[in-house]
């Protein structure tokens, strides 16, 4: 089962909304797996349709847009996704990753893995996840 926190806030967070999300942050320890090809094409939660090659996700109560940096506590790899499913079905998971996500994360092979979730934001669009994924990987490869 999965721990989930938040930084506390401060009343002078409640004076500016900017200030507020930076430093209230969401966040998640718990096992994620990975669903793939049997679903490639069915209708997810937002209506559109499933593609394992797509870096998205399936998660239980964040809003559907949602963006949500996810780190491999094994190997330390990491993965920005958006949310556009509801599950994982498992209760013993906290997040089902697309299969693109699950090589981004290093764990095909394997199926679990323990991670951590960040939520980054609320909403997004494919091109700014696609976007977030660059400047992750950038420090990388400096």
């Amino acid at each position: 089962m999965g721990v989930a926190g938040a930084q506390a806030a401060s009343p002078a967070d409640h004076v500016s909304p900017r200030t507020a999300a930076h430093r209230h942050h969401w966040y998640e320890f718990g096992i994620a797996s990975w669903y793939g090809r049997f679903f490639q094409g069915r209708t997810t939660a937002s209506g559109e349709p499933y593609n394992e090659n797509d870096l998205t996700c399936a998660q239980r109560s964040l809003p559907l847009g949602s963006v949500l940096k996810v780190t491999n506590l094994q190997n330390h790899r990491s993965v920005v996704v958006r949310v556009n499913d509801r599950g994982p079905v498992p209760q013993d998971r906290v997040i089902d990753l697309s299969r693109a996500a699950a090589q981004a994360l290093g764990f095909q092979n394997k199926g679990l893995a323990p991670v951590k979730i960040e939520l980054l934001s609320s909403s997004s669009t494919p091109t700014e996840v696609a976007q977030l994924n660059d400047q992750l990987a950038a420090p990388a490869e400096r």
